[in-house]
């Protein structure tokens, strides 16, 4: 339906009494939203201004063309940012949404006994409104998919530490599931410490990691032979009994790895290669 393109005139008209209106629709009392009065309020006025220009060149479905990216911008700024804050899916929706009574009240009053106007310009104005707001809830989503992928980076990141145990020998205990994202993450930190650490030795400790299969093994293996193209030495620790039936019943070959039961004995032999050691001390001395 084509309605008269009024909404331009009716939202310059009475932009105040909208403003006030939309802004009760999205603050409850006592509610979070409260304490963004202020910034909810200048993100109306904005978000308005630049739909009254947007209308006024074309206001028509599918509401596409370069008159309309002032208002997709502002959108995707409020979009992100609640995203980054966490806000819900359905709190970013509204913002949008929200808007519609406050809109529909005035078109009333303009229209007055013009029923067939004020369908058609209802019919506009909510396909307009609907299509506004199905922007914002899909950059809110791919934002949202953002934040959570660099969250995840960054966890994968601190469950990986490296901690020097002794001059030239690194520790890396490892807890949770080995999948192929975050081996190269371990990888990656590792060589890095190698590298600035000087290390010649790199303990890997599986104590924490729950299951040990084919693929975890192939992982364990590829990050030794990366550590040893550094020139350090792997020693895998952790070795509990199930462990070791496990890699055996599942022919997996770890060649010249050497392994230890233990993050200690591990430590010990480390010691021992670097011809250090570690002297009990009686009391007194």
């Amino acid at each position: 339906m084509q309605g008269t393109n009024r909404l331009p005139e009716i939202l310059r008209k009475h932009e105040g009494e909208i403003l006030a209106e939309w802004r009760r629709q999205q603050v409850a009392p006592g509610g979070k939203e409260a304490t963004r009065d202020p910034e909810l309020h200048e993100q109306g006025r904005k978000f308005l201004a630049a739909l009254r220009e947007a209308a006024q060149e074309s206001y028509s479905p599918p509401f596409e063309g370069p008159h309309w990216d002032r208002t997709r911008e502002l959108l995707t700024q409020i979009s992100r940012e609640r995203a980054r804050v966490g806000d819900t899916a359905t709190g970013t929706a509204m913002f949008i949404f929200s808007l519609k009574l406050p809109v529909f009240a005035r078109l009333q009053e303009e229209y007055g006994g013009d029923a067939q106007g004020l369908a058609a310009e209802i019919s506009n104005a909510s396909l307009l409104l609907d299509h506004l707001g199905l922007h914002t809830v899909e950059v809110f989503v791919r934002s949202r998919e953002e934040v959570i992928a660099r969250q995840q980076e960054e966890m994968l990141e601190l469950s990986t530490p490296v901690v020097k145990l002794w001059d030239g020998i690194l520790a890396l205990p490892l807890i949770g599931t080995l999948d192929s994202a975050r081996t190269q993450v371990v990888m990656e930190t590792l060589l890095q410490q190698i590298v600035n650490t000087g290390a010649g030795i790199a303990i890997i400790d599986i104590t924490g990691v729950p299951t040990v299969d084919t693929l975890v093994a192939q992982h364990l293996l590829r990050t030794v032979a990366a550590a040893r193209l550094m020139g350090a030495d792997c020693i895998i620790s952790g070795i509990r009994p199930q462990t070791a039936q496990t890699i055996v019943h599942l022919g997996v070959e770890l060649g010249d790895v050497v392994t230890k039961a233990t993050l200690a004995d591990a430590f010990g032999l480390a010691l021992m290669k670097t011809g250090s050691m570690v002297v009990r001390r009686e009391r007194g001395e």
